[in-house]
């Protein structure tokens, strides 16, 4: 059995993460920019609880570089709040699958937090910048999110026969 993903395969979770960066960069009012969930954590949550197997760390830290170019932040910052946010939901991955959807709405709502609270860390040691409540809106905002985008993910995983 060939556990590796095809071409095809790859590009439909490469297209689900340049969704999320899409949505992030997407402008919004400032009303509404305060609750914007991080999408680029929620779909790295998804696929890697759908196919641990096949997800390593590594791949976490690359997608967090590129953010980092993206945002224009301290190269590092994304990438290793990516890799600290990939490590928990590998760790957990198994356990996370058979969780009711709003058990695991709460986990990965605590995971993309604890990878939000890195760049916040790194921030306020660098930068002096200290968090404020729109710093930590999107961690609700996160939560919230997940049932419906797990849905609408698991969705295309299926159509695209990613087991």
């Amino acid at each position: 059995m060939n556990d590796a993903l095809t071409f095809r395969q790859r590009a439909v979770v490469w297209a689900t993460f340049a969704s999320a960066i899409l949505l992030t960069l997407a402008p919004l009012p400032n009303v509404l920019a305060i609750l914007r969930p991080n999408w680029v954590a929620l779909v790295l949550a998804y696929w890697y609880m759908a196919i641990p197997d096949r997800a390593g760390i590594g791949g976490a830290w690359v997608l967090g570089l590129f953010l980092d170019t993206i945002y224009g932040s301290l190269l590092g910052e994304q990438a290793l709040a990516k890799a600290v946010l990939a490590f928990l939901i590998l760790r957990f991955a198994h356990r996370l699958r058979v969780f009711p959807r709003w058990q695991q709405a709460m986990a990965v709502g605590v995971s993309v937090a604890v990878s939000d609270m890195v760049v916040l860390m790194i921030k306020s040691l660098v930068h002096g910048v200290h968090p404020i409540f729109s710093d930590t809106a999107p961690m609700v905002a996160n939560a919230i999110v997940w049932p419906f985008l797990f849905v609408v993910l698991r969705e295309v995983r299926r159509r695209a026969k990613i087991s």
